[in-house]
């Protein structure tokens, strides 16, 4: 197989495809079984096992774990590959201690993901020829309070310098400064510093602490809205997002209970509401305006959607895979008591083996048949 360059991937002809990762801390090992399917799927479809992720989508994005994830794809990484690499984080990255409770310093160190990103990336940049295709990293700049999509489209207004002009351009950054500050989750990690001017740094936290925790629709406006210049056509036979979550669960509270919480933790449950809530219109906004043969019920009174579009025609066909952390289900898995009520957090490496599962489990839901021939590699 003759593989595109970045160039091809982004302007060439032909369909286009677009890959978004969400964030969720050491549940991305979740999302590492569905691209394993995925990559299982394209080889075979092609017949080739030296097929990477990068080969087949013209755009790959991430929000915090995504971000990494995504980055390592993009770099025309395998699968197995970054598994190896998580494997490793989750068991350094996530120790934390009697002094670390995240209240009036980090949780945990940023070190251990420092060092690892320095020592994998070492000093390539956005504009590095050793990105293979497209990658979106999505970071929330704090001392402005603006997400920031950071991509390499070199054709972005702020890819390239600008005569008497002093920010730093994009294709300047350091890969591993924008995907440490896509996962520099407050009250986890320490934020990152970024030069964007001559005389100025900006602070960025994690890209979760924004809409785009999920960042699929940030990703198709990207891809189609004229600014930033990729301009992508729509259509179902012309452009595909395939975003994989790393897993959710129903939140199901006794009213009394709500009643009964300190103001501390009703405001902790408010805001993981909100960005669950950010999640579900993402969803529900693409299916709205997608074909999607993965279309689930957003509620009892709308349905799945199957009847709507928002466009008239739908403007990109949208698959999206993620787990349901239904206690019932989980239990058929084979997890325990313990497993089952800590199966949501961010941090906890110890899960890292009941995750695989229930990503294995998930990722046999993913069909071939869901991907439509028209975007196979040619």
């Amino acid at each position: 197989m003759i593989r595109k360059d970045l160039n091809t991937h982004l302007f060439g002809p032909g369909p286009k495809r677009i890959l978004a990762l969400d964030g969720g801390g050491i549940r991305g090992i979740l999302t590492l079984q569905l691209l394993r399917r995925i990559e299982t799927i394209i080889r075979d479809r092609a017949d080739d096992d030296s097929i990477v992720l990068a080969d087949y989508f013209d755009l790959i994005g991430g929000t915090s774990t995504g971000a990494i994830i995504a980055s390592a794809l993009a770099l025309g990484w395998s699968v197995d590959r970054i598994e190896a690499l998580y494997d490793e984080l989750g068991n350094s990255i996530f120790q934390s201690s009697f002094f670390r409770k995240g209240l009036l310093r980090p949780k945990f160190s940023a070190k251990p993901v420092k060092e690892a990103l320095e020592r994998e990336y070492g000093d390539i940049r956005l504009g590095g020829s050793e990105l293979q295709t497209g990658l979106a990293v999505v970071a929330k700049r704090l001392d402005t309070g603006s997400p920031w999509i950071i991509h390499n489209n070199p054709k972005g207004r702020y890819f390239g310098g600008v005569p008497e002009v002093n920010y730093t351009p994009n294709k300047d950054y350091l890969l591993r400064d924008v995907v440490r500050a896509s996962t520099a989750a407050p009250t986890y990690f320490e934020p990152e510093k970024i030069s964007v001017a001559d005389d100025m740094e900006g602070a960025f936290v994690d890209g979760g602490v924004s809409p785009h925790n999920n960042p699929a629709l940030q990703l198709l406006m990207l891809a189609t809205l004229k600014g930033h210049k990729l301009c992508w056509p729509t259509g179902a036979d012309q452009l595909m997002i395939v975003s994989l979550g790393t897993g959710s669960k129903a939140l199901k509270l006794d009213s009394e209970e709500v009643m009964g919480m300190k103001a501390v933790e009703l405001g902790v449950r408010g805001l993981s509401s909100l960005m669950d809530d950010a999640s579900a219109l993402n969803e529900l906004m693409l299916q709205w305006m997608s074909s999607s043969v993965t279309a689930h019920k957003i509620d009892s009174e709308i349905g799945d959607l199957s009847g709507d579009n928002l466009c008239g025609d739908p403007l990109l066909t949208y698959l999206r895979y993620d787990a349901d952390f239904d206690e019932t289900w989980l239990k058929e898995l084979g997890l325990n008591e313990e497993q089952i009520e800590s199966i949501t957090e961010m941090d906890r490496a110890e899960n890292m083996d009941a995750l695989i599962k229930v990503g294995q489990a998930v990722a046999e839901k993913i069909e071939g048949s869901h991907f439509n021939a028209n975007f196979d590699i040619e």
